[in-house]
């Protein structure tokens, strides 16, 4: 797989282990790739960046939970691909502001 020509229009991802209720969809014009969240904890949040030469996503974030709190931040993606052929993205993030953090977690395409 050449990760720098996955289309992500319309691909629907969620946290394997996570709340399945929080579903982010994407979607790419060009090199440019943003995503709308929401369900579970996720009031609202949003993505943008850009899909590098080497297919990695870097990408901002804004998360504002239904507690109220906002948090801001960014992250690398880099795709890969399940056994059953789904898109797999490594995060590398980090949360800017008062509850500052850095980590890494998997999104993962759902399925269907």
């Amino acid at each position: 797989m050449n990760p720098r020509q996955i289309d992500y229009e319309g691909r629907r991802f969620h946290t394997p282990d996570g709340d399945h209720r929080t579903v982010a969809v994407y979607h790419q014009q060009g090199d440019l790739v943003w995503g709308e969240v929401t369900g579970g904890t996720v009031q609202r949040g949003w993505t943008a960046g850009t899909q590098q030469e080497d297919g990695t996503l870097a990408m901002g974030y804004t998360i504002v939970f239904t507690s109220g709190e906002v948090v801001c931040g960014r992250t690398s993606n880099t795709p890969s691909l399940t056994h059953d052929g789904r898109i797999r993205l490594h995060e590398q993030w980090e949360r800017y502001g008062p509850h500052a953090a850095h980590g890494t977690s998997t999104l993962e395409e759902v399925a269907g």
